[in-house]
């Protein structure tokens, strides 16, 4: 039966999938659970990271099961900061599942991962265990990372152009190669950007803001200069689900605001075991320069002002640009952002959503799968 024709799953269905994605070790794993196959492709960029794409291919139980199929028009799906591709397929219903629902919509879908995670922890010459392999930031994931990986798709399958999806961290990363590729707009025909981000005010707990905005190298001092939060990983693997899931919780209100209150304890189940992955230190430094200097900017050195930054040219993106958000989520202020872009934009509110709720809130298939699809159609 067609995933977007099956009767809505019981609790305990929605429950026993999530136990099962919650166990699942990888991407692979997590497809198998929903009757889904994927393809590895390795990516080399310009400065040497060897970068893992995702294709999902047909259910197993498809009669249309051959990704060479037909000329499928192509979707590239980006995650956010600290995570990688499984965020997007570590639900509890496939029909809560951006990636699968557009693969049984007939897109070809192409998931990234960003330098340094899980899936991209290699690299020509430099190795893993050395500082200098995480001397990277928002700055390289948009000069190499993206436009690496959209040429490697564009040409493997021979299309013209690509839709873009972009969920937190990955909408900046495109805000931000979009403005410095003018040649990048002509190959993505639309750019939906997820609780996007790109001038977040600051971290929700005031001492630890206005400690960090002082100075963000601190950061560096409290965990080095290689990769950021790799401890949570083990943290993650012995902790008890309900210690972990109320550690994870706290964590997010203290720092960032979220409440997650539209997200169900069962979809905690499927997520939060596995909420986060490796990036670099200094990714997360940028951010607090950001946010101190109120400026979307490339990386400094120094202690700089605002004056002296290099902005990101976001109003000379080309490309039209979807922006579905959150009204309550605090990392997002819709007034700020629209004077940074040009003016083929469209906004889509979405009713008491915070940022995670995006991705995992309990009616995401009633209230952003169907904008994604509606932005992606418009462009088609």
């Amino acid at each position: 039966m067609p995933l977007l024709a099956q009767l809505p799953l019981t609790d305990a269905e929605e429950l026993d999938i999530a136990n099962k994605v919650q166990s699942a070790k990888n991407f692979q794993q997590i497809c198998a659970i929903f009757g889904y196959r994927h393809e590895e492709h390795v990516v080399t960029t310009d400065d040497g990271y060897l970068l893992l794409l995702q294709r999902i291919l047909a259910r197993e139980s498809s009669a249309s099961s051959s990704p060479t199929q037909g000329r499928r028009r192509v979707v590239y799906v980006q995650h956010g900061l600290c995570t990688n591709s499984e965020m997007f397929m570590r639900v509890t219903d496939a029909r809560k599942c951006i990636p699968l629902v557009l693969a049984e919509r007939g897109y070809d879908v192409w998931m990234g991962n960003n330098r340094g995670n899980k899936y991209s922890r290699n690299h020509l010459h430099k190795n893993v265990d050395s500082p200098d392999f995480w001397d990277f930031c928002i700055d390289d994931f948009a000069r190499y990372d993206i436009p690496t990986s959209i040429d490697y798709v564009l040409n493997l399958t021979g299309q013209a152009k690509i839709s873009y999806v972009g969920f937190s961290q990955g909408t900046a990363q495109a805000f931000a190669a979009l403005s410095i590729h003018p040649d990048l707009n002509d190959r993505i025909d639309v750019f939906v950007a997820l609780a996007p981000i790109m001038l977040p005010a600051g971290y929700s707990f005031s001492y630890l803001d206005s400690f960090v905005k002082r100075d963000p190298s601190v950061i560096y001092r409290l965990f080095g200069r290689k990769s950021m939060i790799s401890w949570v990983a083990m943290w993650q693997s012995i902790l008890p689900a309900f210690i972990l899931h109320r550690c994870v919780d706290v964590a997010l209100i203290y720092l960032l605001g979220f409440y997650n209150k539209n997200i169900t304890p069962t979809q905690k189940i499927a997520g939060y075991n596995n909420i986060y992955c490796s990036s670099s230190v200094k990714a997360v430094v940028h951010w607090s320069q950001i946010m101190r200097n109120s400026v979307f900017s490339t990386y400094e050195d120094g202690t700089g002002n605002a004056a002296s930054l290099t902005r990101y040219p976001t109003q000379k993106i080309t490309t039209p640009i979807v922006l579905i958000y959150g009204d309550h989520d605090s990392l997002f202020d819709l007034e700020t952002v629209l004077k940074h872009l040009p003016q083929n934009v469209t906004c889509r509110r979405l009713h008491d959503y915070e940022h995670l709720d995006v991705l995992w809130g309990g009616k995401v298939h009633e209230d952003v799968i169907p904008k994604v699809l509606d932005a992606l159609a418009s462009y088609s």
